[in-house]
C-alpha cells in the first residue's frame, strides 16, 4: 500500500497559469482569436416604422359608434407586434362591456391585414381606458 496523494485524487486536469506580457510562457501562447462577428440589427428600422406607421393609418378608419372618434384617437391601440407570418395588435375598449367590441375587434383585423397581408390576432387587454389619454376633458 502506497500513501502518495497521487494514488488518492481523483483525475484532475493540471491547472494552467496565466501568461504575463514579457513572461516567457506569453511568447509560447497562441493569439487568442476574436468571436466571430454576428450582424447587429438596426437600433431604428425604417421599414417596419413605415408598416407599423402604415397599420395606424388603416386602423384611422376604424370608428368608435358611441364615441364617433377613431381607435387610433381615443388611444385604444396600445401595441403592434410585426411578425413574418402574423402580426398582434394589442388593444383596450373604452368600456368593458362595449355592445360595439365585436365589431370593432373585427374591422381592426381587418384593416390590419390589408396592409400587412397576413394573418392578424387582436389581443383585448385588461387595462382600463382614460379619456385623458386621447386628450380629452369634460
Amino acid at each position: 500500500m502506497t500513501d502518495s496523494a497521487s494514488d488518492m485524487s481523483p483525475d484532475v486536469a493540471p491547472v494552467q497559469q496565466p501568461a504575463y506580457p514579457g513572461s516567457p510562457a506569453s511568447a509560447s501562447a497562441a493569439a487568442p482569436t476574436a468571436p466571430a462577428a454576428t450582424p447587429v440589427p438596426p437600433a431604428f428600422d425604417a421599414e417596419r416604422r413605415a408598416t407599423e406607421l402604415a397599420i395606424l393609418d388603416s386602423l384611422r378608419t376604424v370608428v368608435d359608434p358611441e364615441i364617433g372618434m377613431n381607435v387610433v384617437e381615443l388611444a385604444l391601440i396600445k401595441q403592434i407586434v410585426l411578425g413574418p407570418e402574423q402580426t398582434e395588435v394589442r388593444m383596450i375598449l373604452t368600456t368593458p362591456f362595449c355592445p360595439y367590441a365585436g365589431a370593432m375587434i373585427q374591422q381592426v383585423k381587418e384593416a390590419t391585414e390589408e396592409v400587412v397581408g397576413h394573418d392578424v390576432k387582436i389581443t383585448l387587454l385588461a387595462e382600463r381606458w382614460d379619456p385623458r389619454d386621447a386628450g380629452l376633458t369634460w
